[in-house]
């Protein structure tokens, strides 16, 4: 989800965040353990099923269906717990057959043999090209088959109240070390107010921050993972953010998205919030009456580099067990490339395409009234073109998040470092792979 403002701009965005994800990259056990399945269009009317977390998504879902009277789609949205309701149904034999999946997911999922390859579906195959790179190689894991569809990207950028840091004379950080800088000032000059917060129950937050670094936590040559979770740039972030709670800058009892985060913002007890294109909308549909008062800017950079992160985008999977494949490539390929669904699931999920063709959308090149008409996709599409291209997810990521976080939450209670969860992520990803006879070793 971002935004470029002329054609020219969308290139330069979409090679930029042009990703090489080793998600591709399969081990002996993540091979394809499905050749391509049939692509026959059904004999009378089909109701797909189709299984998400996006708000507003039930009204993409029924322009859809006035539209195609044969192809019925019923949605289901499953924010509350998206991958232990897809789990779930997947060992029950009863998954939907299209589910949204985020690119850090793709990988895990695979060993649980998730997918179905709709590579035989000719309009699967031709998509390739609507889509930015670096999401495509992650949905075909390197082009080894379709497994999924991009939907949207998730580049980071700082939004912060600018009213008050004008209030307290704080000037806009442009670097980390000044962003620690203007937390001590907000913070003297208020006690009950903080820059931000960390929520420590929110891994894929904390890896949008290493990503930022270029901390990689994998690696894959030599036929097996390298494992560098915790390396110099991931300690660096680690040390950062914990120094920050450490000295109280920062709350540590708020999770993302939670009511008591709104309240938290709508009390002007925080600042500032460090978060990815999709999260436009939060604020905008749950803070009203704080309009005029956001500002977009790049996220504060470590080095002269100026990298940014990327924080979450999902895909929409083709799951195992689909007796519609050809209808769902038809009404997925719809779904993440057509104009006016994009449109759609921007102005009401917050997305920022994934398709080439999304970043030109004119909604995206025109100031948003809720941040006083800044153009803030353009921010967004700056971002993107400064996110490490070579940032790699591991098979079984959703075990080390799960560390991450436990130890992370252990941490912001006084037990232990941010630093430890790094050890601790270390740890679960190499016990995790060979627990799976997945080769790994520990990497430098």
């Amino acid at each position: 989800m971002s935004s470029t403002v002329t054609r020219t701009r969308l290139g330069m965005a979409a090679a930029a965040v042009s990703i090489v994800v080793l998600a591709g990259c399969s081990s002996p056990e993540s091979s394809d353990k499905a050749s391509a399945a049939s692509c026959e269009p059904a004999k009378g009317k089909v109701t797909l099923q189709y299984w998400n977390a996006v708000p507003g998504m039930e009204k993409v879902v029924d322009l859809w269906n006035k539209k195609n009277p044969d192809i019925q789609v019923e949605t289901k949205n499953i924010s509350n717990d998206q991958y232990g309701t897809i789990g779930n149904a997947l060992k029950a034999g009863k998954a939907p057959d299209l589910a949204q999946v985020g690119y850090d997911q793709l990988p895990n999922l695979r060993t649980q043999d998730a997918f179905v390859d709709a590579s035989a579906c000719e309009e699967a195959a031709a998509a390739k090209s609507k889509f930015v790179p670096w999401t495509w190689s992650q949905a075909s894991f390197g082009d080894t088959g379709v497994f999924a569809l991009p939907q949207d990207t998730g580049p980071m950028a700082l939004y912060l109240r600018s009213d008050i840091f004008e209030k307290y004379d704080v000037a806009i950080p442009e670097t980390w070390d000044e962003y620690a800088a203007a937390a001590k000032k907000l913070h003297k000059a208020d006690p009950d107010l903080t820059i931000t917060y960390f929520d420590p129950n929110n891994a894929e937050w904390f890896n949008g921050l290493l990503w930022q670094n270029n901390a990689k936590m994998y690696g894959y040559a030599d036929d097996k993972w390298h494992v560098t979770v915790e390396s110099a740039q991931s300690e660096q972030v680690a040390q950062y953010w914990q120094q920050l709670i450490s000295d109280k800058l920062v709350r540590t009892d708020l999770a993302h998205g939670s009511t008591q985060m709104y309240a938290a913002y709508q009390k002007d007890q925080i600042a500032s919030y460090v978060g990815a294109s999709w999260g436009y909308s939060m604020f905008r549909d749950n803070l009203p009456k704080q309009a005029g008062k956001w500002t977009i800017v790049p996220m504060p950079t470590w080095g002269a580099n100026g990298a940014s992160g990327n924080w979450g985008g999902s895909t929409v999977a083709f799951m195992k067990g689909s007796k519609h494949l050809y209808e769902s490539v038809k009404f997925n390929t719809w779904l993440n490339t057509d104009p006016e669904a994009l449109a759609l699931e921007n102005e009401l999920g917050g997305l920022y395409p994934a398709a080439t063709d999304g970043l030109e959308l004119p909604s995206l090149a025109e100031g948003v009234p809720y941040y006083d008409n800044q153009k803030i996709f353009d921010v967004f599409a700056e971002s993107s073109k400064k996110v490490d291209t070579s940032f790699t997810w591991g098979p079984t990521q959703k075990t080390v998040n799960l560390a991450l976080q436990d130890a992370m939450a252990k941490a912001a209670a006084g037990d232990g470092t941010l630093s430890d969860a790094l050890t601790a992520a270390q740890d679960a990803a190499l016990k995790s792979m060979q627990d799976q006879a997945i080769p790994a070793a520990a990497g430098k």
